[in-house]
């Protein structure tokens, strides 16, 4: 019996090798038939709508999802993340769907794409899916991290074809417009290795991001950035009529709206080409976002001022959206730097708390605040990704409760029995 079982055991080690080897290498399937039940995110006037009842998307950022499927050894992370935030009664993450010509390039030069990075990006749908996650991708970065609008330049600028040298000549080459469409064209169009479902039918997306806090310096009329977001939306909505469209913008104030410069962070925030307002009045824009960064936007405040502008800035947007824009809005990003020289932890807690409370006052008053997303959640053994915002909340039991408990509230809001059934035990009942 004993020897039987010494040569059994290498057989069953060998197969259970090469079993996991052929799932991490993607050349396995997952019938649609498989998956978790989904539909897709609607909008109705300043309402998210799931399922013919109000939604409110409640979550976080972890930007580099992406990235760490790519490998076997960091892939588990993925799925990590996932777990976490649906402890946590969180419903949707924001996450990078680009990688320009840097390291684990998705787009390698125009047009051009790493199958086994894209792979990658298909796991992460799937992972988000198996967990009940929904997802926000990001389509470009106005900053250079992984390319973003710099890379496009260059990319036109090597082949000798680029207009100019400048950044912005991302908004109006007409050769870079073309890189961009082709380069949206091929994810909204990928097909799932995994399942076989196009990325424009798969309902776990829940919208499509744009660009990431988009600035176009060179004119602060803001005429160049709007003609974009007016062709490019356009055009993402003529090859995708299913998902929610939307802008990462700070949700700086410009020209269009003269008697909201006052509440900018100060006058320079007028001045970079983007327009609030006019920005999100666009008709292919589905939902108005904004971020909250005080501790980087003003040179010499107090914790309490800055606490002071979180308020006006939130509910400022909130008003737009109810009164003006006609739309859902969204905190795509929030947070507080622990280099703030005023950091400590219960200051930052306090401004999350500042956030969570307005957005549940929306909720409960059916005003077009919808969610708050948190910059940003990491797991363990990820230092490398942190930076002054990012946190383990398995690592940080206070934030992790507070964040909890405002998923418990907007479960409330929704008579969603489901969702305070998966947040922590006894989180909601404290």
């Amino acid at each position: 019996m004993s020897r039987s079982n010494g040569m059994l055991y290498p057989v069953i080690g060998f197969a259970s090798c090469v079993i996991l080897m052929y799932m991490s290498l993607g050349n396995f399937s997952i019938p649609a038939s498989k998956q978790p039940e989904m539909s897709f995110v609607t909008v109705s006037e300043t309402q998210f709508m799931l399922d013919g009842k109000t939604f409110y998307p409640n979550g976080w950022n972890s930007w580099w999802l992406m990235d760490q499927a790519v490998e076997d050894e960091s892939r588990y992370r993925v799925r990590n993340i996932f777990q976490i935030g649906v402890k946590m009664g969180l419903s949707v993450c924001r996450t990078w769907a680009f990688n320009d010509g840097a390291y684990n390039a998705l787009q390698i030069s125009p047009g051009k794409f790493d199958e086994r990075v894209f792979k990658a990006l298909d796991h992460v749908i799937v992972e988000a899916r198996r967990n009940g996650v929904r997802l926000i991708l990001t389509l470009v970065d106005n900053l250079q991290a992984f390319g973003g609008k710099t890379q496009y330049v260059k990319w036109a600028w090597e082949e000798g074809v680029g207009v100019s040298a400048s950044n912005d000549s991302f908004f109006y080459d007409p050769t870079i417009r073309t890189y961009f469409k082709q380069y949206v064209k091929a994810v909204l169009t990928r097909k799932n290795s995994f399942t076989g479902v196009e990325y424009r039918n798969d309902p776990t997306i829940f919208a499509w991001e744009l660009m990431n806090e988009p600035r176009c310096m060179t004119d602060p009329s803001g005429d160049t950035l709007q003609d974009w977001i007016e062709e490019m939306s356009s055009y993402i909505k003529a090859i995708d009529k299913n998902h929610l469209l939307t802008m990462g913008m700070e949700g700086f104030y410009g020209p269009t709206t003269p008697e909201k410069l006052n509440v900018n962070p100060e006058e320079w925030a007028g001045n970079l080409g983007t327009d609030y307002i006019r920005n999100f009045k666009t008709p292919n824009m589905d939902f108005a976002s904004f971020h909250v960064y005080p501790d980087h936007w003003f040179k010499d405040q107090t914790v309490e001022d800055q606490l002071a502008f979180v308020r006006k800035w939130v509910s400022s947007h909130i008003d737009d959206g109810e009164k003006i824009l006609k739309k859902p809005v969204l905190i795509s990003e929030f947070g507080m730097s622990n280099l703030n020289k005023f950091y400590t932890q219960t200051n930052r807690e306090q401004n999350y708390k500042i956030i969570f409370d307005l957005m549940h006052r929306s909720a409960r008053k059916k005003k077009s605040g919808a969610g708050a997303f948190i910059w940003q959640f990491l797991v363990k053994g990820m230092e490398a990704y942190g930076d002054d915002f990012g946190f383990i909340p398995t690592e940080n039991p206070s934030l992790y409760k507070l964040i909890a408990k405002h998923s418990c509230k907007l479960a409330v809001v929704q008579q969603n029995e489901v969702l305070l059934k998966q947040i922590s035990k006894g989180i909601c009942q404290s």
